[in-house]
């Protein structure tokens, strides 16, 4: 027969281990998580401009400061019902694109935007997670070492009318989306405003199948990623 103390330390050892348990579950797994809003336009006001300002965004345009662009996507966690979505970015963006007056729209040609994929950091929290692992798992399984960049381009686009008058438009632009070496078809669709500082400023989105590119959904402890990615993106360009 145990002795009366040995008991009740095993009794107590099984309850400190029962809700320790139960409380990393709830730290882990209770909802304690954030998850940013996608990007979008940080301004939709006119920039008083009439309709002879279709001159002035005629030229060369080029990605200036505060650009940033990155991944969402859906994520399994171990012991819950719905998914997280995990959400990195970086500011690391360049680009360019030149603009030209067509007899009835915008023209936009050369459209490239380039992002360094070195700088993708998670912005999405768990409680009890540490998304840095997940951001070293993202960069080998994207081979960032010998695939840097992932490059949206786009031959020829117009854009409406009213996008000279300084309101916001809405655009599809298909393309060619290239990453891990490999180049897939792809459409951007994107909000686009002539800003009252003068910038032109675009945000938007480009859904893809990371399988495409020959790329398998990244796995880490407690984590299983779909294989549905959304490339999220705030451009603000200067003429050049």
């Amino acid at each position: 027969m145990l002795r009366r103390p040995l008991v009740i330390g095993l009794a107590a050892f099984v309850a400190l281990v029962v809700l320790a348990g139960g409380g990393v579950y709830a730290y882990l797994f209770s909802g304690l998580r954030s998850v940013p809003a996608p990007l979008g336009l940080s301004s939709l006001g006119s920039n008083g401009s009439n309709a002879s300002s279709a001159e002035l965004l005629a030229g060369h345009w080029t990605v200036t400061t505060g650009s940033q662009a990155g991944y969402r996507v859906k994520e399994d966690l171990v012991g819950q019902t719905t998914k997280h979505e995990a959400v990195a970015r970086t500011s690391a963006v360049t680009g360019e694109l030149t603009v030209r007056q067509g007899s009835s729209s915008l023209q936009v040609n050369g459209l490239r935007f380039v992002v360094q994929l070195s700088g993708l950091e998670s912005v999405d929290s768990v409680a009890g997670h540490n998304v840095t692992n997940r951001d070293r798992n993202v960069s080998r399984t994207l081979a960032v070492e010998q695939y840097p960049e992932a490059v949206f381009e786009s031959p020829t686009l117009a854009l409406p009318s009213k996008f000279a008058q300084g309101k916001a438009v809405t655009v599809s632009a298909p393309g060619t989306f290239t990453m891990h070496g490999v180049a897939r078809p792809a459409i951007a669709t994107a909000q686009v405003i002539h800003m009252p500082d003068g910038r032109v400023q675009a945000a938007g989105s480009i859904a893809l199948d990371m399988t495409d590119f020959g790329v398998t959904p990244p796995r880490i402890a407690f984590a299983q990623s779909d294989p549905q990615v959304i490339i999220d993106f705030q451009v603000f360009l200067s003429k050049s």
